[in-house]
């Protein structure tokens, strides 16, 4: 007989906590919150080896409701202390929760060395281009000429685009989903914990007290088709209700083409993550949706780049140093420019 005993499977309810969620009703936070808790079970880890770090904002209530161990951190930093955690656990699924104002604001520069530093950490960034903890001030992702409390007469800010932020920092993964479509925000999920390497996950969320709407065309059925484009690897950049309209390259710029007027197919950009000179085209397509000729905004998995983690590359010169003779510390910290006085 074996001794071997089969642990019982997890549901979505196991990784929900008795804390009461405390978020504005209709808050996009909710959706985020459950895709993840739908998503958690199917990836066989053990709940005592995951870890939700978050910063501060209205996301960053996330750790409370994961019955999982977590630490809700200090604004900017929850990017540092994942570091520091996956450096010294690296056996840990290590994901961190943030928002547009607590990552690209005071944690800006946190975000971005995570991002080449490369530890294998899940960043879920929400985004709803406004400070909803504060009550509605304009955020590093506001569009210009936003009229918000800290702007009465328009932000002159210009604002970051996060995707294409996060390939200027040399992000291995870099990918975006919407709030109010739950199965694809489980597909980028599930994307973001299988690569190895910083996965970052811009999540298009609605604040529906501050800035209600803001991404309205891009989920609403009456204008989903036309405006947002699914990146799929491998296949042609086709969208619309009919899947009749098409995009090509003309050079290095994107157009649209209408493929029941003459054009085929066979003519249009074919997606590939691993191309990085068209995933940073891909995330600059960031047209007013309201405007004539726009493109379509697109979601899915921009870019994604196999290479070595921080903390395995950490850990293997460990090892090397161990396997050398004893260092001479006071050699060591007086180093090599020594001179003699007198």
């Amino acid at each position: 007989m074996s001794d071997v005993t089969t642990a019982p499977a997890l549901s979505a309810k196991d990784f929900a906590t008795d804390q009461e969620v405390r978020w504005c009703p209709g808050c996009g936070d909710y959706s985020i919150l459950a895709q993840v808790q739908k998503v958690m079970p199917s990836l066989g880890i053990p709940k005592e080896d995951i870890v939700f770090i978050s910063g501060i904002g209205c996301s960053s209530r996330f750790p409370y409701y994961m019955n999982t161990f977590g630490m809700h951190s200090i604004h900017g930093r929850a990017t540092a202390i994942a570091s520091g955690l996956k450096a010294s656990r690296p056996e840990l699924s290590v994901w961190v929760v943030t928002g547009d104002g607590d990552s690209l604001s005071i944690g800006g520069n946190h975000t971005i060395h995570l991002l080449r530093r490369n530890l294998d950490i899940n960043v879920l960034m929400f985004n709803n281009q406004i400070y909803g903890l504060t009550k509605g001030q304009y955020s590093p992702t506001s569009e210009q000429n936003k009229v918000t409390k800290s702007s009465p007469m328009g932000s002159v800010d210009h604002p970051f685009n996060p995707s294409a932020l996060a390939l200027g920092a040399d992000g291995s993964f870099v990918a975006r989903t919407m709030d109010r479509d739950p199965k694809h925000m489980q597909a980028m999920l599930l994307r973001a914990h299988a690569h190895k390497g910083t996965s970052f996950l811009e999540i298009y969320q609605n604040c529906n007290i501050f800035n209600d709407g803001a991404f309205e065309i891009f989920t609403e059925k009456s204008s989903k088709a036309e405006e947002t484009l699914f990146l799929e690897q491998g296949k042609p950049l086709v969208f619309g209700a009919g899947n009749d309209k098409g995009i090509k390259l003309d050079g290095f710029k994107p157009v649209v083409v209408d493929l029941n007027a003459g054009h085929s197919v066979d003519e249009l950009w074919v997606h590939d993550e691993a191309d990085i000179y068209k995933a940073q085209i891909l995330t600059r397509i960031f047209d007013n949706p309201k405007s004539e000729g726009h493109l379509p905004r697109p979601f899915g998995v921009f870019y994604q780049d196999d290479r070595a983690c921080y903390e395995d590359m950490m850990a293997a010169q460990i090892e090397e140093a161990k396997s050398r003779k004893p260092a001479d510390l006071d050699k060591l910290l007086r180093g090599n420019e020594v001179w003699t006085i007198g």
